[in-house]
């Protein structure tokens, strides 16, 4: 059974710090991808055996273009899915397990079968996922709120579109450096 009045207190909700920690990672994990994406296509994809399984820049630049489109059409199919389906939380949490396995399609890459198919499979995943949790994850944020700690709410959503910034900031940042370090 899910809560559906937010937590009678005057301080912070709960929640808000999993929330806000969870978008962070959800931002740096989709702009770190995304940052290293194009090299990874056209420089480094491999099938298991060790053959060069790339994408010219052309063709690894329309896929890219197609799974950016894709997650940001996706907030649509998320939306009706929460407002008529599932509810927010429960869109969120099973669209977040849909965003994870796309990772995990991610890192099957090179170990087993074709990796173009586990690259495209990712990327559908995950543009899913990250599109479809889109609508519901801001008002998410609002409805841990009640009358008593309302005046909280403009602080709360300062942090929580920071942690969007800093997550999307740190993976330019870090990510091609970690692509390297692998190599």
């Amino acid at each position: 059974m899910y809560r559906i009045f937010p937590i009678d207190t005057s301080r912070l909700p709960p929640g808000i710090p999993f929330i806000i920690g969870n978008e962070a990672a959800e931002r740096f994990s989709f702009y770190g991808m995304r940052s290293i994406l194009l090299a990874y296509m056209t420089l480094y994809l491999v099938q298991p055996d060790g053959t060069n399984h790339m994408f010219g820049t052309k063709e690894a630049e329309a896929w890219i273009h197609l799974f950016v489109g894709s997650a940001y059409f996706f907030p649509i199919f998320g939306g009706i899915l929460a407002d008529a389906y599932w509810g927010k939380f429960k869109t969120i949490m099973l669209l977040s397990i849909c965003y994870c396995l796309g990772h995990a399609c991610l890192a099957f890459m090179g170990v087993w079968g074709d990796s173009r198919v586990w690259l495209l499979l990712g990327l559908s995943l995950i543009a899913l996922g990250s599109g479809g949790i889109k609508p519901c994850v801001s008002s998410h944020v609002g409805d841990q709120f009640c009358k008593r700690n309302k005046h909280l709410i403009s602080k709360v959503f300062g942090w929580f579109y920071f942690s969007i910034n800093f997550g999307a900031f740190m993976s330019g940042l870090l990510t091609p450096f970690l692509l390297e370090a692998a190599r």
